[in-house]
């Protein structure tokens, strides 16, 4: 180590003027195989600054010193780990605390002992050095003692000796006393050595006078002696007399000790009797029913309403006993034992009456609830049963909390006898339903319903009234659609075709709106029956909160003999609100299938009510998801919705194919198709039905599918036309459907409405060139004649001279061509297009105009290839466009 010490004061410390005191060789806790060296050392000029630094050692052998440098005056504990124990751990606490395990316990030594001294001699600071031998901090540290070799440095060996004395500071008196009597001698500071001698013989002579002083005081201390003697025999008197009153007040301890022994025995004893009265007073307090509760438990009349809040508080208090949290062993006392089982017999018998009555209830409503047939569409009104029942809704929550076996039991048994009662009224209800749509009345029918107030009857005609505000204003435009009214129904479904000759047909626009009223009437019914109940097992059943349970809830139902049996499955944490759901999906299993019985029954009398139902479900469906997407209710119109829009498709489909097997008479003319027409009724009908509903997207699309059907099937026929041209059929038909379209406005339609116009103006334009032809067919071919001519590169001018074009020519064909036999030609058209067009569109006058503007136009062709080509002959037609005018006007005024 000292050649360590040696070559690093050579190498890293003396070139930065730093002296080395001491070293230890060290390792990081935990990370022994990095070794290095730490280092005291003192700087050499003043002020003096102590360090710790930190030296490596390098892969070829050198030392070098790192960054990590540390000054003593930041170090605050020296923490030695231990004592008494020698062992080579340390820390040091600068900023943080650094870990050290030292190489040697020596070693570490002389490093905590340099670093006691430099605190002491540098430091005002003092350092907290833990853990550490007071022998160790008392002894110089060796490391002071070596130094360096004196042909190294001699300046460095001389502070390492002044570092091995003792040094002391003057204080103020001392360094006053010194400068006085450096001024008393002149040559104090010239002549230092003659000052000291001096000094050295006063010293002397001091010295001898205090030896005499001493030596002259001898009877002095004599005396004072003898009084030390005296001093020291009345300290024996007082110790004496001290230890007679220690004796005494050991004694007086004694009995102090006996008496606070008592008191707390004393306090023991009572602070005990506090907590075995509180105890008791506890078990007192929240164990003890009163006699009262006791026997309306057991006698309390349940079908009072004075016996039910009886029943219901005590047993809530009931409750409440048992709940109660009991403190460690009170369940090992016989009395709490007892009484523990007085409230299980109690809760019990309780439990068992309660349900027993509850049953009788549920049976007698079952069973009770019977009246006459009404002839109104009216559900009967459960609210009275529901507002007694409601009594016991406290009740069945303390059954539920207690006795859930007898909770679910008599779930059951509700849902058991009350599914009868409302299939009964159900049943009933759509019969009277089906009746009305068909007009029979049965007489004499019983039906279950309970009596309506005179308010709820009231409420329910006016819902009726109003569930057909929809169909008001469209009331008599449905009117206009039916010629004659009809004293029979129709027995099969409606179609296109049928609608297409209304006035010959039985369908009848009122019964429609009597089936949308009544439909309308059965859906208002249902919904409030169902949310009425709904309410009430939720309150009665205590299952409005939607948290999680895991008990055996209602699953599976089947039916068997005339007999219903349900079967409960066990799930795992089932909601309350899906638990709700199952009980109503049971109660009103019958809802869903008389629901689609009516829609069939419906749809038979009429495919066309399934407009009127798909709107009027599509409304109460919306309304049902906005209270709750997931009840009962909004669930079972979903799936009923489901069968409404099935029946919708299916009717649009077979209007489609009703099209497609139109035939068409080849001894009569076509006219506007009955599809065609059956399409505009449709679109009106369906038009007043959808004009503010939910589901107008189903509608679009069944009308895009329907007028591509209708295009389609036009051309169709149109093609197989054999009386009627085929340019008549598209023209009168795609004028029908554009006039449609464009009363009706329906938004979705207005590209097949443009297209539906240019169909008509295009087979319009078509009939009148093929059917007017060319009216003056000779002076035709010879304008022909010219422009082929003319095309073979004669000019107009030199037309007339061309032998078969001359001038006397032209005038032989005009001369062919007089008003008498051009009006006759054009008499004769008239009656062609007459017998060609339907009566029914009224497009004679249309064509008739539009042959006179294709007439005219060919006039002036020839009038102007006169112009060009004889020029100046004077060649003129033998009638004027002011005669075609009167020709065309009086042939149509003649007809």
């Amino acid at each position: 180590m000292t050649a360590i010490k040696h070559a690093l004061q050579r190498d890293i410390f003396t070139p930065n003027d730093e002296r080395l005191l001491s070293i230890v060789n060290v390792c990081k806790a935990g990370k022994k195989k990095k070794n290095c060296f730490l280092c005291a050392t003192v700087t050499t000029e003043r002020p003096v600054l102590v360090k710790v630094v930190k030296v490596k050692k390098s892969d070829k052998g050198d030392f070098y010193k790192t960054q990590t440098v540390w000054l003593l005056r930041d170090l605050a504990v020296v923490d030695a780990k231990d004592a008494v124990k020698e062992n080579p751990d340390f820390d040091l606490h600068f900023d943080k605390v650094y870990k050290w395990v030292a190489s040697s316990i020596a070693e570490k030594n002389a490093f905590i002992s340099c670093l006691w001294k430099l605190n002491q001699r540098y430091l005002r600071k003092k350092i907290d050095f833990a853990n550490v031998s007071s022998q160790l901090l008392e002894e110089l540290p060796k490391v002071a003692e070596e130094s360096v070799p004196s042909g190294e440095n001699q300046s460095v060996t001389g502070v390492d000796e002044e570092a091995a004395a003792e040094y002391q500071e003057l204080n103020a008196r001392e360094k006053q006393d010194i400068e006085i009597m450096m001024e008393g001698c002149e040559y104090a500071i010239s002549n230092a050595e003659a000052f000291a001698e001096k000094l050295s013989r006063e010293l002397q002579v001091l010295d001898g006078a205090n030896i005499q002083s001493i030596m002259a005081s001898e009877k002095q201390v004599n005396i004072l002696m003898q009084l030390l003697d005296e001093a020291l025999k009345e300290v024996d008197q007082i110790e004496g007399k001290l230890s007679s009153y220690e004796e005494m007040l050991q004694s007086v301890k004694e009995q102090m000790d006996q008496i606070s022994e008592s008191n707390h025995l004393i306090e023991l004893s009572k602070t005990n009797g506090d907590t075995l009265l509180g105890e008791i007073e506890f078990l007192v307090n929240h164990m003890d029913l009163s006699k009262g509760h006791i026997k309306a438990l057991q006698e309390a009349d349940l079908s009072s309403s004075r016996g039910i809040e009886a029943c219901t508080n005590a047993a809530e208090a009931l409750l409440q006993c048992m709940n109660v949290v009991l403190h460690p062993g009170h369940d090992m006392l016989q009395a709490v034992k007892q009484q523990q089982q007085l409230f299980s017999d109690l809760r019990e018998q309780f439990a068992r009456r309660l349900a027993s009555h509850l049953n009788n209830v549920f049976v007698q409503q079952g069973h009770d609830q019977s009246s006459t047939l009404s002839a109104e569409m009216t559900l009967p009104n459960h609210h009275p049963f529901h507002r007694d029942l409601l009594r016991y809704a406290k009740l069945m929550e303390w059954l539920k909390n207690t006795e859930y076996v007898r909770y679910e039991g008599l779930t059951k048994n509700y849902m058991d006898y009350i599914v009868r009662l409302y299939e009964r009224e159900i049943r009933d209800f759509f019969e009277v339903a089906r009746n009305k749509m068909t007009g029979v009345t049965k007489e004499g029918k019983k039906f279950a319903t309970l009596p309506r107030k005179e308010t709820a009857v009231k409420q329910e005609t006016e819902s009726l009234h109003g569930s057909s505000g929809k169909l008001t204003g469209s009331t008599s435009s449905l009117n206009k659609l039916s010629v004659q009214s009809s004293a029979s129904r129709r027995s099969q479904s409606s179609s296109l075709l049928d609608m297409g000759n209304m006035s010959a047909s039985d369908l009848d626009v009122a019964d429609r709106t009597k089936f949308d009223k009544i439909f309308e009437q059965v859906l208002s019914e249902l919904e409030p029956l169902c949310l009425a109940e709904q309410d009430f097992i939720s309150k009665f059943f205590n299952l409005s909160q939607h948290q999680s349970m895991s008990r055996t809830t209602m699953g599976e139902t089947e039916e068997s003999d005339g007999g219903v049996s349900s079967r409960t499955q066990t799930t795992g944490a089932q909601s309350e609100k899906e638990m709700i759901r199952q009980m109503m999906n049971y109660i009103f299993r019958c809802i869903e299938h008389e629901l689609n019985s009516l829609i069939a029954f419906g749809d038979k009398i009429d495919s066309f009510n399934s407009l009127y139902m798909l709107v009027k479900m599509s409304h109460h469906v919306w309304t049902a998801e906005n209270v709750d997407s997931a009840s009962f209710l909004s669930t079972t119109l979903g799936n009923v919705l489901v069968t409404v829009k099935r029946n919708f498709d299916k009717c649009i489909i077979n209007q489609i194919k009703q099209m497609e097997e139109v035939k068409v008479s080849k001894k009569s003319k076509v006219g506007i198709l009955p599809f065609v027409s059956g399409f505009e009724e449709f679109a009106q009908l369906a038009e007043s039905i959808f004009r503010v509903a939910e589901r107008r997207g189903d509608l679009d699309k069944a009308y895009t599918k329907l007028i591509k059907g209708v295009f389609i099937n036009v051309e169709k026929v149109a093609n197989e036309s054999q009386k009627t041209p085929r340019d008549v059929v598209m023209m009168e038909n795609f004028h029908h459907i554009f006039a449609t379209l464009s009363r009706l406005k329906i938004s979705c339609l207005e590209a097949e409405k443009r297209e539906a116009k240019q169909k008509y103006n295009d087979h319009l334009q078509s009939y009148v060139i093929v059917f007017l032809g060319h009216p003056l067919e000779k002076l035709n071919i010879f304008f022909e004649g010219v422009k082929a001519r003319v095309a073979q590169g004669i000019g107009y001018d030199e037309v007339s001279y061309q032998l078969a074009f001359s001038k006397q020519e032209l005038r032989k064909v005009i001369k062919d061509y007089p008003g008498k036999e051009v009006k006759k030609g054009l008499e004769n058209l008239y009656r062609k297009v007459d017998k060609h067009l339907c009566e029914e569109e009224n497009l004679l006058q249309v064509v008739w105009h539009s042959m006179q503007d294709e007439f005219i136009r060919q006039y002036k062709h020839f009038e102007g290839l006169i112009e060009k080509c004889y020029t100046g002959a004077g060649i003129t037609m033998e009638f004027s466009i002011q005669d075609i005018l009167e020709y065309f006007s009086s042939i149509a005024q003649s007809h």
